[in-house]
């Protein structure tokens, strides 16, 4: 079972909240919302809830169960916007109090004793009545300038932090995107991205906006079974959807099983009415876009369809498509990248430059640098961080005071005679080679699982840098084996992890000084599904992770004699007294003896 939860601000008026004031939201009610799982309730209770004067803060949830250290979000966001009020289903109320009534960790039990529970059943079919001080029953909407929304960022780099969105951001977003997207009455969506994620969100708000149509389902439903995506568009005949880059090729692996343009008797796919598939989530490779256009195209997908695209939570969500832009058929690329948006010079008040984060100065078009954003969808700071409010929102160029621009963090290029911009990856991701030379983590991560595609999950692999000593440093790659198959041969996996070194180095130069091979669901990612580096680094530093096998490699690709990681038995098994695994030191090699298989490792 799935849980979700969406976290709400209720004021008795509309929270003023500028830089002047440190970003300080001026009412102390709060409403947190928790849903057992996303659909046209959170839908009804948003908009409900916007219309009331209540001010949203959507988040993924913890099971209730709380175990496994998965709570510390619920805690974080709780402790920073201090809500009075909850409203869940009923059944994740009753593990709610249980937990409280129960558990030993008083911090977080005390945090959720002080939140008033409210069920959605109890929200159904009848006026609930609440007493509250102040509360303007007469709300007729908000000032540009109130915050209209409160997003958390994703984590991909750091630990999530609460965006402050105005409605006048959120209202001028929304315009720029309906723009952009040429999104109006007879427009059919179908979405299955998060609604608590920022995009997800954005599309309900476009749906509202442009009058469209909007066909929802959820994120678990894709993932367990990805041929309903293309079922919903050919049954709706959806002209607009959205998807993340990296869903793609799960789409093309587990949810294209008929080889034939007429799918099956009952679910028949057609790709024909499709306007607008819009590409989300950085890095957009060429090779994978072709090969789903290629596959697709028989179904009716027309290429012109393809709409890569680039966003932010600090921005709203939107900031610009390369959809259209292009003259020809193909988009240009570089470093296998698709552009994700083009600097249109009609958007008088949008201006994105990418500039070199040391000086603060524009780079000519064709050199690297931060991207920045100027922008009325700016947001006005993150909640409660004035310290960084200030750094990202309300950065400078060198020698032109005045207009303040926000820092993304990304790494960026423009290039060519349409202007197109490339995002290349995250600044705070890059890693940085013994000859000099930066490289990004995901051209590694790709290579790595593509050696063995057949073995290693996809998406699921993490590159990053580790400090051996004060002056070396080594290139490690952690990967998730495939939860099925019977492997009988310990040289196996020693070639698998070899395998992942050989095509790394061959393809682009780069010699890894570490493989990891973990368990089904060991490297951490974002609820939009980004891999979260920094937390995996975290995790096999601190000994977190079901390790099978590592290797450790020199300079000249041998295997060192010595490891300093050994594979981390699980917690539950050493409590329930199972016997633990003797684990052989064989050239670097560490695995379980030869008469445990692989499966019974997963």
């Amino acid at each position: 079972m799935w849980w979700g939860i969406l976290m709400l601000v209720y004021s008795s008026r509309c929270c003023q909240c500028s830089s002047s004031n440190n970003n300080n939201i001026s009412s102390s009610w709060i409403l947190l919302m928790g849903f057992l799982m996303l659909g046209l309730e959170f839908v009804e209770v948003i908009f409900g809830c916007q219309r009331a004067g209540v001010l949203a803060v959507p988040i993924s949830p913890p099971h209730p169960s709380f175990s496994s250290g998965n709570w510390h979000h619920l805690l974080r966001v709780v402790s920073q916007t201090r809500p009075k009020v909850a409203i869940a289903q009923r059944e994740y109320i009753k593990h709610v109090e249980k937990y409280v009534a129960t558990s030993s960790n008083k911090k977080l039990s005390e945090a959720l004793k002080k939140i008033r529970w409210i069920s959605t059943e109890d929200l159904k079919g009848k006026k609930m009545k609440m007493q509250v001080e102040n509360v303007n029953v007469g709300y007729n909407g908000c000032n540009v300038d109130d915050v209209y929304l409160i997003q958390y960022t994703s984590g991909t780099t750091a630990i999530p932090k609460p965006v402050l969105v105005t409605a006048g951001s959120a209202a001028h977003n929304v315009r720029v995107a309906r723009k952009a997207y040429d999104l109006h009455p007879s427009t059919v969506v179908v979405s299955w991205l998060p609604q608590y994620h920022d995009c997800g969100l954005m599309f309900l708000l476009l749906t509202i906006v442009s009058g469209a149509t909007c066909v929802l389902t959820s994120p678990n439903t894709f993932v367990n079974r990805p041929r309903i995506w293309l079922e919903l568009i050919s049954e709706f005949k959806a002209t607009c959807t959205p998807v993340p880059s990296f869903a793609l090729p799960l789409v093309l692996k587990r949810g294209h099983t008929e080889a034939t343009v007429t799918g099956t008797v009952n679910n028949p796919i057609s790709m024909l009415s499709l306007m607008n598939l819009i590409i989300v989530n950085e890095p957009i490779y060429n090779d994978s876009i072709e090969e789903f256009v290629e596959v697709f195209r028989p179904f009716g997908l027309n290429p012109l369809a393809i709409s890569p695209s680039y966003g932010l939570a600090e921005n709203g969500t939107f900031v610009s498509t390369s959809w259209r832009s292009s003259k020809f058929n193909k988009f240009s690329t570089y470093k296998k990248l698709l552009p994700s948006a083009r600097l249109d010079e009609d958007q008088v008040d949008i201006e994105i430059l990418v500039v070199n984060e040391d000086t603060n100065e524009i780079v000519e078009d064709g050199i690297e640098g931060e991207i920045w954003i100027s922008s009325p969808s700016n947001a006005i700071g993150y909640l409660a961080h004035p310290s960084l409010t200030q750094q990202v929102f309300n950065a400078t160029l060198k020698n032109r005071a005045g207009k303040c621009y926000v820092r993304t963090g990304d790494r960026g290029v423009i290039e060519g005679e349409e202007r197109f911009l490339y995002v290349i990856g995250r600044y705070s991701d890059v890693i940085k080679l013994s000859n000099g030379q930066e490289i990004h983590p995901h051209y590694l991560e790709t290579l790595a699982y593509n050696s063995c595609p057949n073995f290693l999950r996809g998406g699921c692999v993490a590159a990053f840098e580790m400090s051996e000593s004060e002056d070396t440093s080594v290139v490690a790659v952690v990967a998730e084996v495939q939860s099925k198959g019977e492997i009988e041969s310990d040289m196996f996996l020693k070639q698998i992890c070899e395998g992942i070194r050989k095509t790394i180095l061959k393809e682009e130069g780069v010699g890894i000084g570490l493989v990891v091979l973990v368990k089904f669901g060991n490297v951490p990612k974002t609820t939009s599904g980004k891999i979260q580096r920094w937390l995996a680094k975290y995790k096999f530093e601190k000994s977190q992770m079901n390790i099978i096998m590592q290797m450790k490699f020199d300079n000249n690709g041998y295997i060192q004699s010595k490891m300093q990681k050994m594979i981390q038995i699980g917690k539950k098994e050493a409590k329930r007294g199972k016997k633990v695994l003797v684990i052989e030191e064989e050239e670097g090699l560490f695995f379980a003896p030869t008469n445990r298989t692989l499966k019974s490792s997963l």
